[in-house]
């Protein structure tokens, strides 16, 4: 429930007409919705999805949009190894509600291209935020909910903390997902250390070029132990592997991972975004956190306090038998947060 003391009401867990047409029974928004119904509907939706492309001061962005146009605008970010398919059952969800979606093709995957040959193909948390809030500009959108795991989150977290008048309300996946670079050499626990075996491995020279060699086989490798209690086949994977074929895939990921651990500089374009973020700036905007219980990377108690992240109305639920990858997994679940958070004033 909604902390009391962030003076949001726990009614808003159902104040969406659609929430709450669901838990009544709606035909329309009841039953498993990762069920071969819902899904063939997805796909059909995602088939529809009109791709467009729009151009940012470093980037031609990428997107999928659909929804009322001129409805309140939902930004669904998606994380690594993963792509915008990931979204196509909770986009459906979301439509349905009357609201709009845009779903972005993050900087180094699927069609989303630097514009510079020069432009350093940095992965570090202060070029995903400016992107972020790089495409709210470029799209003329004012405020929007916006939602995300793994890279998206922290994208989502970042436009959250250091812009706070351009969002909504926030879905956050495992919590504040802003990195403290303070700390970056400081090692984890030796569990979690072993968990992150490819952020180790990306550093090395034989990492990049397995990573070069081998990024389905090793993308669907990580779906598999991030999220364990998932069964996703073959097809699934294969609408999301295209994705890591961008020329900047590579670069972009290894920056990252070296960057997050104070082992390569940042571009420093982004020197003022990571400065502010060195701060860990509290969030401020309505936030609902999921956390699937069974993450095989960012364990579920590592979220237990992030709480003291958030100043304003806020929520962790904890989805059981879901992963890294909730609004794949848990599309319904993932869907609600958001629906929440549209209705909220």
């Amino acid at each position: 429930m909604i902390s009391s003391r962030r003076s949001w009401h726990a009614s808003r867990r159902s104040s969406h007409p659609c929430v709450a047409r669901r838990r009544a029974g709606c035909a329309s928004c009841s039953g498993s919705v990762t069920g071969p119904i819902r899904r063939a509907e997805a796909t059909r939706r995602a088939d529809l999805a009109e791709l467009a492309h729009i151009r940012t001061p470093l980037l031609e962005i990428a997107y999928e949009h659909s929804g009322p146009p001129t409805s309140l605008p939902v930004i669904l970010l998606h994380g690594f190894p993963y792509d915008i398919r990931g979204y196509d059952d909770a986009v459906a969800l979301i439509n349905d509600a009357g609201f709009r979606t845009i779903v972005p093709y993050l900087r180094g995957y699927g069609p989303t291209r630097f514009l510079s040959d020069k432009t350093i193909r940095s992965g570090q948390q202060g070029a995903l935020g400016q992107d972020l809030l790089d495409l709210m500009d470029a799209l003329r959108i004012e405020k929007a909910v916006v939602a995300g795991y793994d890279w998206g989150g922290r994208a989502a977290c970042v436009v959250s903390a250091l812009w706070p008048e351009r969002v909504h309300g926030l879905v956050s996946c495992t919590g504040y997902n802003i990195q403290d670079l303070t700390n970056a050499t400081r090692p984890s626990a030796p569990e979690q250390e072993a968990r992150q075996w490819y952020q180790y491995y990306f550093h090395t020279e034989r990492g990049r070029n397995g990573l070069v060699q081998n990024r389905a086989d090793i993308s669907r490798q990580l779906w598999k132990m991030w999220s364990p209690s998932w069964p996703f086949d073959d097809a699934t994977f294969a609408r999301s592997a295209p994705a890591f074929d961008n020329e900047d895939f590579v670069d972009v990921v290894v920056h990252s991972y070296m960057h997050r651990t104070a082992s390569v500089a940042g571009d420093p374009l982004y020197d003022f975004v990571e400065e502010r973020l060195t701060a860990q700036p509290d969030i401020s905007v309505p936030t609902i956190v999921l956390h699937g219980a069974d993450d095989g990377i960012g364990v579920v108690t590592g979220s237990e306090n992030h709480g003291r992240h958030f100043t304003g109305p806020y929520e962790r639920r904890v989805l059981a038998g879901v992963g890294h990858n909730p609004p794949q997994e848990s599309p319904q679940a993932f869907a609600d947060a958001v629906l929440e958070l549209c209705g909220s004033s």
